[in-house]
């Protein structure tokens, strides 16, 4: 057991702590103010006075360890763009943990990522959730599927444009997802029937991409629907009603055009990568302004990387240029831990310093919405990782 005392904490599930002490082995046991802390024997103390204490921080929305830093073909398997329906491909299969891009995250006190295939294909396939130490993705995973990733607007009608194959539209690649999920509707209904009655009923053939898309069609997980312009944004969402299904709306540069339709919907966003040039057609109006105006609007706003757009290390860099840029300075540390958390649907496992979370913290010279900001520290179920 450790203890983490003197420290300036932020649960990120309620007010800031002026003196707060975290006690943890692999699973929050307290997280509070001093005077309330339990009186408990600790293997090792940390004196954090005139530190940060946090949650370790997470990208909702990333590519590490699937596109590897410093390599070229051999280290891209994110688009399996050789079909644009791809639902049954699952992100476990294609992340090397041995990517040096885990290391760089940890040092920057970002402790899961939520990664998985890119925009090459109308339907990707499977995203997951996982920690950002380990030597085998399967001992990494806090939960995997936990969403299904789906693109509409310019790269899936480039990509298939050029192969002379569908879709070269935005109609195609709609048509491509609404038919995925009629069929995929129908298997799940026919399967349904011959588990409540199999002897009136046939058991409907295998099919690995219908099958990969039960979890979405029971809401279990949401489609992280990939949508820069403000007109695939409303694709989305139109999408998302017509099947009923749980979803996220990915980048949303164009969402200050449209933020009253976002409000209205309940979406939750994903909004990045925001710094770079404007390398494409659909981030032509792309502004800093987004994060702050839907941010007010009270939507759950995560912000991301999209690694390695923007490399993980500087996933704190973009909450300081959200900060920067009119974002409340509190909501922007939301959008690296709870609110992150909160759109990948792992609420229940990170994103804040709570009795029996994970114990992924991170220890830091500032808030990480400072620019001067060092992490000194990070553990990761409770095993320090780094510092």
């Amino acid at each position: 057991m450790k203890m983490i005392k003197n420290a300036r904490l932020y649960t990120m599930a309620g007010a800031p702590v002026e003196n707060g002490t975290v006690i943890f082995d692999e699973k929050i046991i307290y997280a509070g103010a001093a005077d309330s802390a339990p009186v408990l024997d600790a293997d090792e103390t940390i004196d954090a006075r005139g530190m940060i204490v946090m949650p370790g921080l997470i990208d909702a929305h990333c590519h590490v360890g699937m596109f590897e830093d410093s390599m070229g073909f051999e280290g891209d398997d994110g688009n399996e763009d050789t079909d644009p329906v791809t639902p049954q491909l699952r992100a476990i299969d294609g992340i090397n943990p041995f990517d040096r891009a885990f290391s760089d995250a940890v040092k920057a006190g970002v402790t899961t990522v939520v990664t998985g295939p890119g925009s090459a294909n109308p339907v990707g396939g499977q995203f997951a959730a996982v920690k950002t130490y380990g030597i085998c993705v399967d001992d990494m995973i806090i939960k995997a599927p936990c969403a299904m990733k789906m693109a509409l607007g310019e790269n899936p009608k480039t990509v298939y444009n050029e192969k002379n194959q569908a879709p070269a539209t935005r109609m195609g690649t709609a048509a491509l997802i609404r038919e995925l999920f009629m069929t995929a509707a129908e298997y799940k209904e026919k399967l349904e029937g011959y588990e409540k009655d199999p002897e009136g009923n046939d058991k409907p053939d295998f099919d690995i991409k219908l099958d990969a898309m039960l979890p979405v069609l029971r809401r279990e997980i949401p489609v992280k629907f990939h949508a820069h312009r403000a007109d695939d944004i409303c694709t989305a969402i139109r999408i998302a009603k017509e099947f009923d299904i749980d979803f996220t709306i990915e980048h949303c540069t164009d969402g200050e055009r449209i933020a009253e339709v976002l409000a209205r919907e309940g979406a939750d966003v994903n909004l990045g990568p925001t710094f770079g040039d404007r390398s494409k057609i659909e981030l032509k109006d792309m502004s800093y302004g987004v994060y702050k105006t839907l941010s007010e609007k009270g939507m759950s706003v995560s912000i991301i990387t999209d690694h390695p757009e923007i490399t993980i290390e500087n996933l704190p860099f973009c909450a300081v240029m959200a900060k920067k840029h009119g974002m409340d300075e509190y909501k922007a540390l939301e959008g690296i831990t709870v609110s992150a958390a909160k759109n990948c649907r792992i609420e229940d496992r990170v994103g804040t310093l709570e009795k029996g979370k994970d114990a992924d913290i991170a220890i830091f010279t500032a808030p990480p919405s400072d620019f001067d900001s060092v992490c000194k520290m990070t553990f990761i179920n409770g095993k320090r990782v780094h510092g």
